[in-house]
């Protein structure tokens, strides 16, 4: 009987025993994972590798990223996102420096493409050089008193794509500081700047300091915004003198007045006046004198229409020789 005890004690124990084990591996994670093998899941993951404890079953970041079920990571990567990088910019202002480089490069090949073939006369009008043959009936445009406004400039500048003519466009320096970007826009488009005094005032009743201000201040801001000086010179109602003739030599500048007066200036609002007064005047190398103006932006196409009829071309203003003063 005894025996029998003995027996049933040693299996009960066998038994208890085998539960006992299937207890403490049940406390593992469950990750099949034996005990013995957490201490080595909790070990910092190497970079770019996820942490073994995934529990939640979420990929872990790279070292050093953020997670975005942070808060304060999601608010940081937001402003990290929005914040300008300096680096593009850098890189976006060598680009910007660039490409304004090669255009002021592309626009000196181009006038170097131009062969000077005229010069202007003691009239002020455009003729061929000695021993040109370029056309002699041919008349120069040009455009006073600006730039004004982008959409009287687009508006000339259509019409004189249309009919492939060039121009001179003479400024104010004081325009130009209240509006570099028209300047800009006048270059982009192809246009020859020209120098029309800082202040447009009658140069004659001034001193030699401020005739020489008013020339010189236009050359620099014209520099400053567009990285070329103008070639010619225009004073404000042809009132000028032997010092203004002076200066404008000294300063690489072309002196002129015209020859041919639109009188835009005083037929206002009058399209068809413009055209007219032109054609009252026209000859050959006839210098023409316009003005930024509505009216005359609205004249222009009809004017060249007409003068492409009558056998008129339109001289480049680069093929002007600019150091043959009359």
């Amino acid at each position: 009987m005894w025996k029998k005890t003995a027996m049933f004690w040693l299996a009960a124990g066998l038994v208890l025993g085998a539960c006992g084990n299937e207890a403490e591996t049940a406390k593992t994670p469950e990750t099949g994972q034996t005990a013995s093998d957490t201490k080595t899941a909790d070990k910092a993951p190497a970079a770019g590798e996820a942490k073994a404890d995934d529990s939640a079953n979420e990929e872990q970041p790279a070292a050093g990223e953020e997670t975005a079920a942070d808060p304060a990571a999601t608010t940081d990567t937001e402003t990290d996102a929005s914040a300008p990088d300096k680096s593009a910019d850098s890189t976006q202002a060598g680009t910007t420096e660039e490409t304004d480089a090669s255009g002021k490069d592309q626009s000196a090949a181009n006038a170097a493409q131009v062969p000077v073939e005229y010069h202007m006369n003691g009239n002020y009008d455009i003729v061929p050089n000695e021993g040109s043959t370029a056309p002699k009936k041919v008349v120069l445009l040009t455009f006073d008193d600006g730039p004004k406004e982008a959409e009287m400039i687009n508006g000339l500048f259509d019409t004189l794509d249309k009919h492939n003519a060039k121009a001179i466009f003479f400024v104010n320096g004081y325009r130009v500081k209240e509006h570099p970007e028209l300047l800009k826009l006048i270059q982009e488009r192809g246009g020859i700047v020209g120098n029309h005094s800082y202040d447009h005032i009658y140069l004659n009743k001034q001193s030699n300091e401020k005739i020489k201000q008013q020339i010189e201040d236009v050359q620099k801001i014209v520099e400053q915004t567009i990285g070329e000086t103008p070639k010619f010179f225009r004073p404000p109602n042809a009132a000028g003198n032997d010092y203004a003739h002076q200066i404008a030599k000294e300063n690489g500048l072309l002196y002129m007045t015209w020859s041919v007066g639109s009188l835009d200036w005083v037929n206002k609002n009058d399209p068809k006046a413009v055209v007219d007064n032109v054609f009252d005047q026209l000859h050959s190398g006839s210098n023409i004198l316009m003005h930024e103006l509505p009216w005359t932006v609205e004249a222009l196409d009809d004017l060249l229409t007409k003068l492409e009829a009558k056998g008129y071309g339109f001289v480049d203003p680069r093929s002007i020789d600019t150091t043959k003063q009359p």
